[in-house]
């Protein structure tokens, strides 16, 4: 008997790390995919697809180049709502390994595209048409990799299970930044130009294979076992979440706004101020971005195992101070144009960012029933990425032109973290809540 109980409970530790590992590189790969453009917008693209803008008007075509990244946003919601009405009535397994082949080839193809010299406006037509499709999957992306992480994870565990899908973005951002570095280090910047620029998006073919296999050799969610046995699963779960938790969504929402919106200054915006404005070497910046991805990482993880102890609600609260408090420091130090302070100026802000997403996925799951829980989670985040940041890298180059001055970013950033810290607090705390549909169907029945 005591043999049969060691064996189960090794086959348990296995199948959580496969869990773990699925997750995380998934949500790695397909978040690098979305960084290597959003980077390549910063220092590159704008030449490539843009030309006629950045010879006549070239702050105009950089806001333009930045509006390429909130296009696909805009398109979240909509793979958010498809994925998550296949993810709640057929589950969630299948429909991860479909955005993350989806994903893929649409970074492929942008490799390939011919640019303005070669094909005129159709160039910038089907690079936006790709971003389409990379936004289309990346909001179905997420809220599989959160359940599958959350749900499977111990009661007192679920903050550090779910902070593994969230390390997917500092981990993917480590991948795209560290490569562009290596690429801009090792070439001219001419062929870097010509033709070196499409093998980091040529590479995510290679990571799509591997994310494949992974994701192919874990279980399916046990909540959602736990729904197909008892036939529970909602017909129209979409329906079923505007007419009973259309506050949870709003909330899911404004909660993320701030965290979304002052990541994206990182991922996109402080690259392009330092090299354009500041004119600091590229190959330096990406460097010192990366290693504020390594902070960002560590610290999301953090915040994950802290919301175990301390409560979901905390540890939000914790680090939004933190990036509150650090947004004007931070531009002071950007703004000397010593690398130094740019990498320290970028390290502290993402132990706010870790601190304020690590918990997210544990405290999501936690606001919406099993049977609509996926599309709650998935439109939630998603439309947190528009109001967020989405346009966060235009909004702020706006802000930057018709002011000359960098405190008018930070202002930016302080108002929406205040609008976040007030979600969080609507919310109250999660930690706890059941998960399961039993315990589910008894707390809703009190």
């Amino acid at each position: 008997m005591a043999q049969t109980t060691m064996t189960a409970s090794a086959a348990k530790r296995r199948e959580e790390r496969r869990v773990l590992a699925g997750t995380m590189v998934g949500t790695t790969i397909e978040w690098y995919d979305f960084f290597i453009f959003a980077q390549l917008t910063a220092t590159l693209l704008t030449p490539l697809f843009l030309a006629p803008l950045q010879e006549s008007n070239p702050g105009l075509g950089q806001i333009l180049a930045f509006a390429m990244i909130g296009i696909s946003f805009l398109f979240r919601p909509l793979g958010a709502i498809v994925a998550g009405h296949l993810g709640d009535k057929f589950g969630r397994k299948n429909v991860l390994v479909a955005t993350l082949i989806l994903m893929g080839v649409a970074t492929a193809l942008i490799g390939m595209l011919p640019v303005y010299a070669q094909i005129g406006i159709w160039a910038p037509i089907l690079l936006v048409l790709l971003r389409i499709i990379q936004g289309f999957s990346a909001g179905g992306e997420w809220g599989g990799a959160a359940l599958m992480a959350v749900e499977h994870a111990p009661e007192k565990k679920r903050g550090f299970f779910g902070a593994y899908p969230q390390i997917g973005v500092p981990t993917g951002m480590i991948l795209a930044t560290g490569l562009l570095f290596i690429l801009n280090s090792s070439m001219t910047k001419d062929q870097f130009h010509d033709w070196g620029w499409r093998i980091p998006f040529l590479l995510s073919i290679l990571l799509i294979i591997v994310g494949y296999v992974i994701r192919r050799t874990v279980e399916e969610s046990p909540v959602f076992k736990e729904l197909s046995q008892r036939k529970a699963s909602e017909h129209t779960p979409l329906k079923q979440l505007f007419t009973t938790n259309t506050k949870e969504v709003i909330q899911a929402a404004l909660i993320f706004i701030s965290n979304n919106a002052a990541g994206y200054l990182v991922i996109a915006f402080f690259i392009s101020y330092a090299t354009k404005v500041l004119k600091m070497d590229v190959a330096p910046v990406l460097l010192a971005t990366t290693i504020g991805s390594v902070g960002w990482l560590i610290f999301t993880l953090v915040g994950g195992w802290l919301s175990d102890y301390i409560g979901r609600r905390n540890t939000f609260l914790l680090g939004y101070a933190i990036i509150f408090l650090w947004m004007i420091p931070m531009f002071m130090l950007i703004d000397t144009g010593s690398i130094v302070l740019y990498a320290v100026a970028v390290f502290v802000l993402t132990i706010g960012l870790g601190l304020s997403y690590g918990p997210q996925t544990a405290m999501y799951a936690e606001m919406f029933p099993a049977h609509i829980r996926f599309s709650g989670i998935s439109i939630g985040y998603a439309l947190g990425a528009i109001l967020g940041g989405a346009f966060a890298a235009t909004i702020a180059q706006a802000l930057l032109n018709a002011t000359g001055k960098s405190i008018s970013v930070a202002i930016y950033i302080m108002v929406i973290t205040v609008i976040s810290v007030g979600a969080v607090l609507w919310v109250g705390e999660t930690k706890g809540r059941p998960l399961g549909v039993q315990d589910a169907d008894k707390e809703l029945a009190k």
